[in-house]
């Protein structure tokens, strides 16, 4: 049984649908064991309570410096012996602290086509600088932002009606199933990282 953590910051839509695809069978083998969230107040820890997964909820200005709660999150994590960590809205830069217990096994979601539109807002970067396509990316997490070497993209087109909050909806349609997607094919092969190029072999 492959054990998840998902980090997660906001509504924690993208986190739900991971744990249904793992109690419907979709993501057979694999079980989220830990929700770690830097907002105490956020709505996804409501979602953990009803779907019965155990939450480890933080206040990053309580602790000293970021490798002060990473290191209470790494403890966490190997508590439950955690084997895949995956950023699901987690709105932090990953340190080195956390980096370096788990290289190679954090990935990220991110609401734009990597290179494009790093760090914050950026279904509102996309919209700003009038693309006509942008989209979903998966990748691996290195000490960057939004830097690590990609796993999968899907595209979302952009429409000239579009507000934030419509592309929104649309690209977290995409979201939900490209992050399962890509965690079911975790669960059955192993990802080799050649330079920048990831391979998921079987």
């Amino acid at each position: 049984m492959k054990r998840i953590a998902i980090f997660a910051s906001g509504s924690g839509s993208n986190f739900e649908a991971i744990v249904q695809a793992t109690k419907n069978g979709r993501l057979e083998g694999a079980e989220v064991v830990l929700l770690v969230c830097d907002k105490p107040g956020a709505k996804v820890l409501e979602r953990a309570a009803r779907l019965g997964v155990e939450a480890f909820a933080f206040e990053p200005k309580a602790y000293p410096d970021k490798a002060a709660f990473e290191a209470e999150i790494v403890a966490e994590l190997r508590r439950r012996d955690v084997e895949l960590v995956v950023l699901a809205g987690y709105m932090r830069l990953v340190g080195p602290t956390l980096l370096s217990a788990y290289e190679g096994q954090i990935i990220n979601l991110h609401p734009s086509l990597l290179p494009a539109f790093p760090g914050k807002d950026a279904i509102g970067q996309a919209l700003t600088y009038g693309v006509k396509v942008t989209g979903v990316t998966v990748h691996v997490v290195d000490a960057g932002l939004d830097t690590g070497p990609i796993i999968a993209q899907v595209p979302v087109m952009v429409h000239e009606t579009d507000t934030a909050e419509s592309l929104a909806a649309r690209i977290h349609e995409v979201e939900h199933e490209l992050l399962v997607d890509v965690i079911g094919r975790l669960l059955t092969g192993r990802m080799r990282l050649e330079g920048r190029h990831v391979r998921l072999e079987k």
